[in-house]
This record gives C-alpha cells, structure tokens and sequence, in this order.
C-alpha cells in the first residue's frame, strides 16, 4: 500500500509541471503585435487596457507620450548622478547670494531653492513643453524630434541599423 501511495504522489506532482494546451484567442491587441518593442516572452504588454479597441493613431500618441516622457525621466536620473556628484553650477543662485553649491540634493532642493527661481524652472519646463520637445516637421518615425535640425549621423544608418536603434 505505502509504494501505490507513493507512486500516486508522484504521478500527481509530475502533472503539475506538465504544460498545459491554452486555446489561442484573437484580441483587438494582436494589432500591435508587429510593432517595434514587442518581445517574446511577453510580446505586446498592455497591463492597463490603455489600447483596447485602438485605432494605429492612439497607438502612435501614447508611443510619443512614452518616448518623450522617458527621455525627460532619463535627464532627471543624469541631473540627479551629477549633482549627487558634487557638480554644481558655478556662481550664485539669487541675487542675496545662495550659491548653487549650497542646494542640497534631491527633493530637499526644492524647499532650499528660492520662490522665484522654482517659477523660472517651471516656466523653462513649460517653454521646453510647448515649443522644444514636439515634433515639428513629422520626422521619420514616432518619437523623431530632430525637426531636421539635429542628426549626429542618423542618416548615415542603414534601415536595420536604425531599427535596431530605435528597439533599444
């Protein structure tokens, strides 16, 4: 009786790691099953619905939103290293002589800064918002904001070069 219980447990516990067969569904998502960033072993990842029943066109607004949205994250991640570094600005912030070096770092730096220099950076973000971080002319791709005005060699890529780039 002890070996037929033991060999029942052990038939058991060997068809917990059996795969099992999952039927293939068809979802509004395998329109973006193509698209540039979809990767095995999640392939389209869309946790928030945020594209159930879109069109190519909300598609592409939320890739552009991303893009530029991380490349601001990514500015902020390099302001932080630097000034968590020691590199400041030279000189003054204010005119009563707050030198930048004596901003501390981080989210203590927002009560350290003065009234006004906290407006003109909200002012400058928004300035940046507005008229800096869009695309102009149509670029080549979502999230091309050269508006022919910065290349470092873009086109001198080849279509698979460039591609793969862009997938980084």
């Amino acid at each position: 009786k002890m070996k037929l219980a033991t060999l029942a447990l052990l038939a058991g516990s060997a068809a917990a790691f059996a795969p099992s067969k999952v039927a293939q569904t068809s979802t509004s998502l395998n329109a973006f099953e193509s698209e540039l960033g979809v990767q095995p072993p999640l392939g389209f990842f869309d946790p928030l619905g945020l594209l159930d029943d879109a069109d190519q066109e909300r598609f592409d607004r939320l890739r552009y939103v991303e893009i530029k949205h991380g490349r601001i994250a990514q500015l902020a991640f390099l302001g932080q290293i630097v000034t968590r570094y020691g590199i400041t600005l030279p000189g003054d912030i204010d005119y009563s002589g707050t030198s930048f070096a004596s901003i501390p770092n981080g989210w203590a730096a927002v009560g350290a800064i003065p009234q006004a220099g906290l407006l003109q950076i909200i002012a400058f973000v928004g300035a940046l918002e507005l008229f800096v971080m869009k695309d102009i002319t149509g670029g080549e791709f979502v999230g091309d904001f050269r508006n022919e005005a910065l290349d470092f060699g873009w086109d001198t890529f080849d279509e698979d070069t460039k591609l793969s780039k862009r997938g980084i």
